[in-house]
């Protein structure tokens, strides 16, 4: 289960940028999760929980995880869509095979809600 050790360094990356800021506490966590990201939601969700509670400075602080769905762009005809499959090789519009993944493999600490 590699998503406690994600949790981990999230919670790591958290309390160093707090530190940096001189912040007394971390009131709120917002992190980004694509659904391609080879990240099991609900997994992570649970270590995070986990991990936020075992930290003094994270104790208290709301976690707010947003899930990325998927989003290409076709590079001929310039639209952009969700697609219906991990391996869409096609643009759905234009049927051209210059697709380029805009969201959806993300992983990021988003924001801090700190306290001084």
């Amino acid at each position: 289960m590699h998503e406690l050790s994600i949790a981990m360094s999230i919670a790591e990356l958290a309390i160093r940028e707090a530190q940096q800021a001189k912040a007394l506490k971390i009131n709120e966590i917002e992190i980004d999760v694509g659904d391609w990201s080879g990240v099991d939601y609900e997994a992570l969700q649970f270590s995070l929980n986990a991990v936020l509670q075992s930290e003094e400075m994270l104790r208290h602080s709301k976690l707010i995880i947003n899930r990325c769905k998927p989003m290409m762009h076709c590079k001929t005809c310039h639209h952009d869509f969700t697609p219906q499959a991990m391996y869409c090789k096609q643009c759905d519009s234009c049927g051209a095979e210059t697709l380029e993944l805009k969201q959806g493999r993300e992983l990021s600490l988003k924001a801090l809600v700190i306290e001084d």
